[in-house]
């Protein structure tokens, strides 16, 4: 294919296309950002929990006829509000997480169910778990690009406050800074990621956002800046990429069928991670050698 066809091609002319670009742009860089704390934090469990109680309300909004985004995030906020509350006991706190969890898990079971039967939307339980990013309603675009620029704003706003709470609480209540509060900010901010990035992927997936780039990001560079940048740029690449591969593989066996584009977004993140695996192993061979060369 040459420039011209390309530039030409259907693929940039599509507004399903660049519907599904920009959800999947501004949801995987917001969450690669958020997703540098989370990892840092070691919290990557407590976006599972989220994206699976928020997909109990993507299930109920399809029952209702509204919108899933106002599911995924009433739900999600829900979700993050009981781990707040279940954080500050530490007894029993595992047990009552796992029973909370799979109560809201088996109601959404139940509403696929009647989404199914009653509603009759076939399509709802692939939309809800795995995602159906070209299908999103373009009218959803707005709000959840306007959530992204409000979570990157905020973290520019509280960088270092915050990243100094996530390295050490105690220091930092010690010098005056207001941990509670800011806690606060970054499960917000945690939850309204995790929704975008579950309506876009689907629940099952959407963790793939949440943590996928920023590991990789973290592991590329100690820096906590250029974490950040290389894992919105990780978010970025895999977005467009999985895109791409899913509009061209209409073309693919079986033909006229396509791949589910959550399926292919995971799959490069997965490689992504790979890669960057490789890569700090690839440093340590080539100090090493250059240890034994200068020995």
């Amino acid at each position: 294919m040459d420039l011209a066809t390309f530039v030409h091609s259907p693929f940039w002319h599509s507004p399903q296309v660049w519907n599904a670009l920009y959800i999947t742009t501004s949801a995987g860089v917001a969450s690669a950002v958020v997703g540098v704390f989370i990892v840092m934090r070691g919290q990557s469990f407590a976006g599972h929990i989220l994206t699976d109680v928020g997909a109990t309300g993507a299930s109920a909004s399809f029952l209702v006829s509204i919108n899933a985004w106002y599911g995924f995030l009433s739900f999600g906020l829900l979700a993050g509000a009981g781990m707040e509350v279940l954080g500050k006991r530490a007894s029993g706190r595992d047990s009552a997480t796992g029973l909370v969890l799979t109560f809201f898990m088996g109601l959404g079971a139940l509403f696929l169910f009647l989404d199914t039967r009653v509603s009759n939307t076939a399509d709802v339980t692939m939309s809800v778990l795995f995602g159906s990013v070209f299908t999103v309603d373009p009218n959803t675009t707005p709000w959840l690009i306007g959530t992204s620029v409000a979570i990157l704003l905020l973290f520019a706003a509280l960088y270092r406050p915050l990243l100094t709470c996530s390295i050490d609480a105690e220091w930092a209540q010690a010098r005056g800074i207001p941990v509670r509060f800011i806690g606060l900010l970054f499960m917000l901010a945690f939850v309204v990621a995790a929704e975008d990035s579950a309506l876009a992927m689907g629940a099952l997936l959407s963790t793939a956002f949440l943590i996928g780039p920023a590991a990789a990001g973290v592991r590329l560079s100690h820096r906590m800046g250029t974490a950040i940048g290389v894992s919105a740029l990780l978010a970025t690449i895999a977005a467009w990429l999985g895109i791409g591969l899913a509009y061209a593989s209409y073309n693919w066996p079986p033909a006229g069928r396509g791949y589910p584009c959550s399926f292919l977004v995971a799959g490069i993140i997965f490689l992504e991670y790979l890669l960057a695996c490789m890569t700090i192993r690839w440093r340590a061979h080539i100090r090493g050698l250059g240890g034994k060369r200068c020995v």
